[in-house]
């Protein structure tokens, strides 16, 4: 099994803010002065179409597995995340808020500071990336993401689109990334998405369709990333959970 960083780009562990459990803010808060305008009503009505704002807020745990690696399960409401690998044993309760957690490695909950410190910091890594692959449409309007509308575009498979172009200012690590997002001109869904590396950059380091949308709870999801191997599935929204999910293995 590749590692992490070599799976994935390291960059799109950086793209999200850990403030993704909390309320979105409006888009008037979204850049100030640097987003267009377009872009912004685009933004929003991705998000109607996702659900809308309340939905998303009132989600409360949702679950998925990312392209067969591990599980996770997200109170998106305290921060709490539970990640399983699926190819390694190895299993993670991390709080994004503030960093506490469990680790469990080969059924050995491990209890030495370095490793706790190490483990946990791969688990909230590992929950930037993988909520990105799956939440991106509901992050539109994030503070420190400056949205730009690059007209109309068809996707790879034909299909006529709105283009946005993703920036981001002081957010994560490599502000130099970007992304372009393809939104439906019927469904106002995000129908596929590139990431370049820089922002300079004229080829992207890849580019996926965002496929198979349904509703899960309020929501809904796309769990299908147009290749072999790129899904997401099983995706679920729960009102409820087993106690003790997030305190023990």
């Amino acid at each position: 099994m590749k590692t992490l960083r070599k799976l994935l780009p390291l960059s799109l562990l950086l793209s999200i803010s850990l403030s993704a459990f909390l309320p979105q803010p409006s888009a008037e808060y979204n850049s100030p002065g640097k987003s267009d305008k377009k872009a912004i009503q685009i933004a929003k009505e991705v998000m109607t179409a996702m659900g809308g704002q309340t939905a998303w807020d009132n989600t409360h745990y949702i679950s998925w597995n990312f392209f067969g690696s591990r599980t996770l399960l997200w109170d998106k409401w305290s921060g709490q995340v539970r990640i399983e690998w699926l190819k390694r044993s190895r299993k993670v309760i991390v709080n994004l808020h503030d960093g506490s957690g469990k680790v469990q490695i080969n059924g050995v909950e491990q209890t030495h500071p370095d490793s706790l410190a190490k483990y946990l910091e791969v688990g909230k890594e590992v929950w930037i990336n993988d909520s990105y692959w799956l939440f991106m449409p509901f992050k539109l309007l994030d503070p420190g993401v400056t949205l730009k509308y690059l007209g109309r575009n068809k996707t790879d498979d034909g299909r006529m689109a709105d283009l946005l172009q993703l920036t981001f200012n002081q957010v994560g690590v490599t502000p130099e990334n970007k992304y372009k997002v393809w939104v439906d001109k019927e469904t106002r869904l995000v129908t596929q998405w590139a990431f370049y590396q820089h922002f300079t950059d004229a080829q992207p380091k890849f580019s996926n369709r965002w496929a198979d949308y349904k509703k899960y709870g309020n929501i809904y999801l796309s769990g299908d990333r147009g290749r072999e191997g790129a899904t997401l599935y099983p995706i679920e929204v729960l009102e409820q959970v087993p106690p003790g999910i997030f305190e023990h293995f």
